[in-house]
């Protein structure tokens, strides 16, 4: 077996563990938080006859282990039951939602590591000058100010005082686009409506860019940090020495050992806002899977927590894999550190 297929079977046997971890956990807490689900799905008019046929149907009346062991039963066959919240099988509501936030995520991601890289690169070329101090500034406000804070700020700067973008949905409701992969983006190519393409790229840029905000921050100031200490290595010296161009120095020389240890920030940043989304999907009516998350906890619609939080998580262990085999694609020490010993 090579080095990096053992390392992607290692990694893959550990995220298995971790996810049936939270499944656990999360079944767990969703048993014990307050509240009646079958009486909160039928409302306060329900009889005690349909409130326990309902309980019954959901096993709710069986222990935590037997109710535990009916959920694996039914997730191995791919069901995660009836969403209380939908009355629709909560894998078809996830296949609904899910593209609307993993195409605001990837765009996001796009523009976390395309502003937030050169950023970075930026600063530390230039460390101690005016472009440095103006960079580690605005990284600084990127971080401090969570992702709904700025959301609300572009908002009112340029959807309201400034009327330039949407302040809502995915596409103007005037264009019908067959869902094909769900990601309105590719959908609009698909179909050849390079207007309605724009449409859904002009609704996308406000959103992607308020959850994206704090992570060019993040990505920025961690880039500088990175490449000021790989700038004072001995071969960044000998480059200096042959005359290369600093461009050349830091975009040939210092860039790649810098992106190892940013790399896995940034990936911890891109798996984050899955679950950070909400908040920016609430603001812009983004119609998304965090958003759908919190309209079923807030009803105890436990097929649907479990469901929504058990592909967040197997979204971030996925995300966390890929950065794992992109860092020992970059250093060959871990590549070989994964070798058989004989």
């Amino acid at each position: 077996m090579t080095p990096v297929l053992r390392l992607l079977a290692r990694r893959l046997g550990i995220s298995l563990i971790v996810l049936i971890g939270v499944s656990m956990l999360v079944f767990g807490i969703a048993r014990v938080i307050p509240g009646d689900p079958a009486r909160i799905a039928l409302g306060p008019n329900a009889s005690t006859e349909q409130i326990a046929k309902l309980r019954a149907s959901l096993h709710l009346d069986e222990s935590i282990f037997v109710q535990y062991g009916h959920f694996i039963k039914d997730l191995s066959r791919g069901d995660l039951g009836i969403s209380l919240y939908t009355n629709r099988p909560v894998t078809t509501d996830i296949a609904q939602f899910l593209p609307a936030t993993l195409e605001l995520v990837l765009v996001a991601g796009v523009l976390m590591i395309a502003i937030g890289l050169p950023l970075g690169i930026w600063s530390a070329r230039f460390r101690g000058r005016f472009a440095d101090h103006i960079i580690r500034l605005v990284s600084l406000l990127g971080v401090s100010a969570p992702s709904f804070v700025w959301a609300v700020i572009l908002m009112l700067l340029f959807a309201y005082y400034l009327p330039l973008f949407p302040i809502a949905g995915r596409i103007t409701d005037t264009y019908t686009i067959e869902s094909i992969t769900g990601f309105l983006l590719i959908d609009t190519l698909i179909a050849g409506n390079f207007q309605a393409f724009l449409n859904a790229a002009w609704h996308i840029v406000l959103p992607a860019f308020a959850l994206a905000l704090s992570g060019i921050g993040q990505a920025a100031r961690l880039t500088r940090a990175n490449m000021i200490e790989t700038w004072d290595k001995p071969y960044i010296e000998m480059a200096q020495a042959y005359g290369y161009a600093p461009a050349r120095i830091a975009n040939r020389f210092a860039f790649k050992p810098s992106m190892i240890p940013s790399l896995t920030i940034i990936g911890l940043d891109f798996a984050a806002m899955l679950g950070n989304a909400f908040l920016v999907e609430a603001v812009f009516a983004w119609p998304g899977l965090s958003r759908y998350g919190v309209a079923v906890i807030l009803r105890k619609d436990l097929n649907a927590i479990i469901g929504t939080v058990l592909i967040i998580s197997a979204a971030f262990l996925i995300v966390n894999l890929i950065i794992d085999l992109l860092i020992a694609f970059l250093n060959p020490r871990i590549r070989y550190s994964q070798r058989d010993v004989k």
